[in-house]
């Protein structure tokens, strides 16, 4: 006959392997949390030619190929970028494609669908985007602001429809930081430029935001809108290094808020 002590012990001996057991069975989704928490992943989009690239760089710390002296031209494929600072605290940026592709779409399938990102970095540039030929063609291409304004729309338009999807399927509210990007190139009219691409302005842009927060629950998503300088200390810029770096330190300080860094 067992004993009653001997029982006692086995029962122990179970319930104390099945709680290791499922504190192992935890531990990946935890590690998982400490990593989003502390290394957010934010999806930068937007049209090609606007300076996602170059922004994404500046953010973290990495030099970019046309600092070096290389040419501004896109990504066909999904770059990665990773900040990280000495509290061990950082950002993993994912530069989505601005090319009109299928690795475009499969990189927004991807941040917004098959991996929700925490935060959306929208880059536009009033106008001032680096006109494009299509790929595997050379030489300059040409566009009229007018133009590249209605093409940034249109881009928008498609990943607008993406952050709506994501926003509404998550327990928690999603942010996106509209950064108006090249603000050296209109440097007496950033004012006029944020507004248009603001909440409420009954500008083009403003409407589509106002669609997407009707389509995604106001409550569920947050809308800030930042003019950004990427190129700071750059001499071809036609603003002060300070001045640009005031403005690239003022989204920095937003995005540390929006993840709770600060």
């Amino acid at each position: 006959m067992q004993s009653p002590l001997r029982h006692g012990k086995a029962a122990i001996g179970t319930t104390i392997a099945g709680g290791a057991l499922a504190a192992l069975s935890q531990a990946p989704e935890r590690a998982s949390r400490l990593l989003r928490h502390r290394y957010p992943t934010v999806a930068v989009t937007g049209m090609t030619g606007v300076g996602k690239t170059r922004l994404a760089d500046r953010l973290s710390r990495r030099a970019s190929a046309e600092s070096a002296g290389g040419a501004d031209v896109g990504s066909a494929v999904m770059e990665r970028r990773t900040r990280r600072n000495a509290r061990l605290r950082g950002y993993r940026f994912r530069v989505v494609p601005g090319e009109n592709a299928a690795t475009r779409l499969g990189a927004l399938d991807e941040v917004f669908h098959d991996e929700p990102v925490d935060g959306v970095l929208h880059v536009v540039a009033w106008g001032h985007a680096t006109p494009r030929r299509t790929g595997g063609t050379t030489g300059a291409a040409l566009a009229t602001r007018e133009e590249l304004l209605a093409a940034e729309l249109e881009d928008w338009a498609i990943t607008a429809h993406r952050i709506a999807s994501m926003a509404v399927r998550r327990d928690r509210p999603t942010w996106l930081v509209v950064a108006v990007t090249k603000a050296d190139l209109f440097a007496d009219d950033v004012d006029a430029a944020v507004r248009y691409y603001s909440p409420g302005s009954g500008t083009p842009f403003g409407d589509k935001l106002d669609e997407l927060r009707a389509l995604a629950g106001g409550a569920k998503l947050s809308i800030d809108v930042l003019p950004v300088c990427a190129r700071g200390g750059d001499k071809r810029s036609a603003m002060p290094e300070k001045a640009c770096n005031d403005l690239l330190g003022r989204l920095e300080l937003r995005l540390a808020q929006l993840s709770g860094h600060v």
